[in-house]
Order: C-alpha cells, then structure tokens, then sequence
C-alpha cells in the first residue's frame, strides 16, 4: 500500500526486481483496466519456482483496499483513507494451492523482496485477514519466518473480541476453513487467549480443516480441547 499518487510503473518494479536476487520478471502483459488507452500493465514475477501476478501498477488504476479492520504497526499519518496498492497473487496455475503455506510462504517472500526496495511502500494488506501491516513490522515477521522461526500469525492472522467478551480468530480459515473461537466463561482474560491462539494458529495452518474434536497440548503444559461447532466454521477451544 502507497500514498496517493506514489505507486510504482513498471520500470520502478524492474529496477527493485533487479536488485533482488532471487526474484526476476518472468512475463509481462496488458490486461483490461484504467490506464490511459484502456490498459493497465501487470508482471508475472518468478521465486522459489513459483510465479505470481503483480496489478495495480502505475498509471493504470491501483488497488482499493477496504474494511482492513485489524491493524499491526501501521504509520499514524497513513490515516483512514488506506491509499492505493499493488496487488500480488498467485498465478493460474497455483490457484489450487493458493492457501497451503509453501504458496503463502513465497508470496510473503516476494511481498518483502519488493517493500524492501519500494521504499514509498508504507504498509501490505492481507485481505483473507482484513490485516494491515505496516512495512517494518511485515519485513520483521516475514524475515524471521524464513529464517525458521514461527508462521507469522499476527499479520496473517489476527484476533478481535466479539460481542459477548469471546475471542476469535480471523484468517485462519483461508488456510483450514475454520476459525477458533474462545468462550469467555472458560476464558475470561483476553490476553491470555489470544497468547493461546498464537500458539494454535502455528499448528493448525498446514494441517487441514479439523473434523472431529481434538485434544492437544497446551503452551502452558495443561491440556486443550478444539471442538468444531455444529458447522464446522469454528473450532471452539476448551481447557481439559
């Protein structure tokens, strides 16, 4: 996401692409759209073996994001009106695998290669969320994933208490379908909670949708129950 009027054109995405190493151009095309003469560019960028489409690139129309409700780091000057943005998909043929970890992983990868070198990029919107991350915080998170560490659940997923005082997920159901849900009679302190479902959403995300009621391990060594609801769009977390 950019400021008015401070999204990049093609050549700006070539120069960044060509400092990173591990990036390149693997096509590039015109689709329908706002640009002067009714084209909008667009590029097909290669990494780690998988290619994405990057739109919205100037001067044809830029990305609207909208109802990004959860926010992590975000520039306070940024305001409400959120900018305009590129927007970086999985390509047709990763279309099918668009929600499993290694295709998120590498277009997670490939968002840092470019905010890295776009410096007028202020923050990325991770719609399946409604998270917007501002440009340091993402880099952070998204470097210290690929060095191993934890799947970056704050940014890629996020929490809000409902009404009634329970905690849910949201997000992790572009990955598993589901979403978990914290009652608050048996989980009266938010915080603690939501710490829970940091912990969870680590485990849950390359295993699949949950069908029958599970028992697990807790962070704190107590054991946890996930049980999904009647229609499977929840999995309700219980202690014992």
């Amino acid at each position: 996401m950019f400021r008015a009027g401070a999204r990049p054109d093609v050549a700006a995405v070539r120069r960044a692409v060509e400092a990173a190493e591990r990036v390149v151009i693997s096509h590039n095309g015109e689709e329908p759209g706002g640009a002067a003469g009714g084209q909008a560019r667009w590029l097909e960028l290669l990494i780690d073996g998988m290619t994405f489409d990057l739109s919205g690139l100037a001067p044809g129309a830029g990305y609207a994001a909208t109802d990004l409700r959860n926010r992590y780091e975000v520039p306070p000057d940024f305001g409400e009106a959120l900018g305009e943005g590129l927007c970086l998909l999985p390509g047709p043929h990763l279309a099918g695998g668009r929600a499993t970890v290694p295709v998120v992983r590498a277009q997670a990868a490939l968002g840092a290669e470019l905010v890295r070198r776009l410096p007028e990029a202020l923050a990325v919107a991770w719609t399946p969320a409604r998270a917007l991350v501002g440009r340091d915080f993402y880099l952070s998170m998204v470097d210290a994933w690929l060095a191993g560490g934890p799947f970056p659940t704050l940014g890629l997923c996020a929490f809000r208490q409902m009404l009634g005082g329970a905690i849910q997920s949201e997000g992790l159901a572009f990955f598993i379908g589901q979403e978990l849900h914290f009652d608050n009679a048996q989980f009266p302190d938010p915080a603690a909670a939501v710490q829970l479902g940091l912990r969870l959403v680590n485990e849950l995300v390359s295993g699949g949708r949950i069908t029958e009621t599970v028992s697990l391990t807790g962070p704190d060594g107590a054991r946890v129950t996930l049980r999904p609801s009647g229609n499977e769009r929840f999995l309700r977390v219980e202690r014992g």
